[in-house]
């Protein structure tokens, strides 16, 4: 079992998670966080510390955030591992609350 990210983090990044994490399974893009299912040793450290409850057991996702768990995996192989908790996003506050932000998500170029 692993943790997954999930919506709630999209244009926030906050980041607390990052500095407890044991193994380093976060992968930081430019504005949402993923966690390495290869890598997450379900040791739930990061699960208090994200201020917008981002992260979810994969068994406890919703059917609407099942989708998050393939995007987690797919994100974690393309983006940069992020060890150290950094800045997170000056407008962070405004989204925060805001729900259905997927439309949001700033995803890689598809490579041709």
């Amino acid at each position: 079992m692993t943790h997954v990210v999930t919506e709630s983090c999209i244009r926030c990044k906050y980041q607390h998670c990052v500095e407890v994490c044991p193994v380093d399974c976060f992968h930081e893009g430019p504005n949402f966080l993923v966690i390495d299912p290869d890598e997450c040793i379900d040791c739930t450290l990061c699960v208090p510390e994200c201020p917008v409850n981002a992260i979810a057991s994969e068994d406890d996702l919703t059917s609407a955030q099942n989708k998050f768990a393939g995007l987690n995996r797919e994100l974690a192989v393309l983006w940069p591992v992020i060890t150290h908790k950094g800045a997170s996003p000056a407008d962070a506050g405004e989204w925060d609350k805001v729900e259905a932000k997927l439309q949001y998500l700033e995803m890689p170029e598809k490579r041709v």
